[in-house]
């Protein structure tokens, strides 16, 4: 008997440390993204989603969400100190500079094998503007992918001061001085209240091909291509100039050049994305009834692709994982769902028709843009019409830029590239908020940047652009 229960005893210690050993076997992949910090029932959440992951793709998950505020020196901290992580959110901004330094891994001959819902979904030109020197590093979210602007409004304060035919004919920024002249003198407040970042959509219809340089830029439907001092065409500059009235009239905020994050309301600011999101995303977000009209046209660029991307780790120890999570993320809705709305069962649920009926006291800070594409996220209870077809009809008839597809090569000139980029970051704040005079500043920043190697930079991207485009 001692003897069959010391054999029972083993079997039971081999099967223990065998189970441990399988448990211990699942890896974790760490995902960093945007919002407003880490949910409240972040612990509840991903409770709950892991198991259903290590079902699908044999790993879990841990989010670390990171407040608007502290992005920028936040994830500069990440990338430059090497610090752990599996996949990343990131933009234009990132890509070329982060794959200089040897940040992302080179997922071109790994998507096929890990993540095949991708190839399929994203369309091929998308690939195209990830690429750097001919290969992909990262994975562009297949959403709003071309840029619509647009001014979104306040629905009560329009019908309060008798604006809402004027808001509808509102189509550029010196259209919107009078209407938020009014609204700022009826409110007592600033109407249009921005953070350090200012009005950033002014040069949106130019497209900046990846440089890395935010001053300079081709003219999104030029067909002779040049690239140019962006900020000293005229039409941006007069807007500029305008933006500096709003400034010094306290339609913008004295303290905008300071701000990291601005007030949740707003009587009217300017956003990318589709009217519908104005009732199912902007409006639930501020609480508000808002209302959206469109900011110039509708363009499909490289810079309009890349305002989403998610870059693997080039340390990651699971490279396999990381894209297979991409890849459900991008093709499963319930994950997909669990991303953009929350906790089931907290943050939202779903109805007996497969629609989801949000919380209205529950709020969920992940930043849906940035996340997987929108045409898999299930429609909202309330939902009239299916707002994802706009954003798909959006895309369609977006005007292409002239660009599309051309992938810049900053080798030759990835020094200037990088000190011009430490003067725009130190001008643009007050450049683009109106807190400066904008002639004297845009002539200054140029100066500057040509000290750096501005020109050397134009001469390398015209080059290679004439190249592409077989001059």
């Amino acid at each position: 008997m001692k003897k069959f229960l010391s054999l029972i005893l083993a079997l039971c210690m081999v099967l223990c440390m065998t189970a441990f050993a399988a448990a211990e076997e699942v890896p974790t992949i760490k995902i960093i993204t945007l919002g407003n910090g880490q949910p409240e029932n972040y612990d509840a959440w991903i409770a709950h989603l892991n198991p259903y992951i290590e079902e699908k793709i044999g790993c879990k998950l841990e989010v670390e969400c990171i407040g608007w505020g502290d992005w920028g020196s936040r994830r500069n901290v990440i990338i430059s100190s090497g610090e752990a992580y599996d996949v990343i959110f990131g933009d234009s901004g990132n890509l070329r500079k982060d794959v200089e330094i040897g940040a992302y891994l080179d997922i071109t001959d790994k998507l096929a094998e890990y993540a095949p819902g991708l190839v399929e979904l994203i369309p091929a030109g998308y690939w195209d503007a990830c690429r750097v020197n001919g290969r992909i590093y990262g994975v562009p979210t297949y959403k709003d992918s071309s840029i619509t602007q647009y001014f979104v409004w306040d629905v009560e304060v329009l019908k309060e001061l008798g604006l809402e035919e004027a808001a509808m004919n509102c189509h550029t920024i010196q259209e919107a001085t009078p209407l938020l002249q009014k609204i700022k003198e009826a409110k007592g407040e600033p109407s249009f209240p921005v953070t350090k970042d200012g009005v950033s959509q002014i040069p949106f219809i130019f497209d900046g091909f990846g440089a890395g340089v935010r001053g300079i830029g081709v003219r999104y439907n030029d067909k002779e291509a040049k690239v140019v001092k962006i900020f000293e065409e005229e039409d941006i500059m007069a807007q500029l100039k305008e933006v500096r009235g709003w400034y010094e009239s306290g339609i913008i905020n004295a303290d905008a050049p300071q701000m990291a994050e601005g007030p949740t309301y707003k009587a009217c600011f300017i956003a990318q994305g589709w009217s519908l999101a104005a009732k199912t995303v902007w409006g639930p977000n501020m609480g508000k009834e808002l209302v959206a009209y469109t900011f110039g046209p509708t363009i499909l660029s490289n810079d309009s692709v890349l305002g989403s991307v998610n870059f693997v780790s080039v340390n990651t120890e699971h490279p396999d994982k990381a894209l297979a999570y991409l890849n459900l993320i991008n093709t499963d809705s319930k994950v997909r769902d669990a991303f953009y709305y929350g906790l089931e069962g907290d943050n939202f649920t779903y109805t007996e028709d497969g629609r989801v009926k949000k919380n209205p006291d529950r709020s969920w800070g992940l930043a849906g843009y940035t996340q997987g594409t929108f045409f898999n996220v299930s429609m909202l209870d309330t939902d009239t019409v299916n707002q994802w077809d706009e954003v798909h009809e959006l895309n369609d008839k977006a005007e292409p830029s002239v660009l599309l597809g051309f992938a810049f090569d900053a080798s030759e000139v990835s020094d200037q590239i990088n000190n011009c980029s430490v003067i725009w970051d130190r001008y643009h704040p007050e450049l683009l908020t109106g807190s400066v005079d904008p002639e004297t500043a845009v002539k200054t920043m140029y100066e500057e940047m040509e000290a750096e190697g501005l020109s050397e930079i134009i001469a390398e991207a015209q080059r290679q652009i004439d190249a592409f485009l077989g001059k």
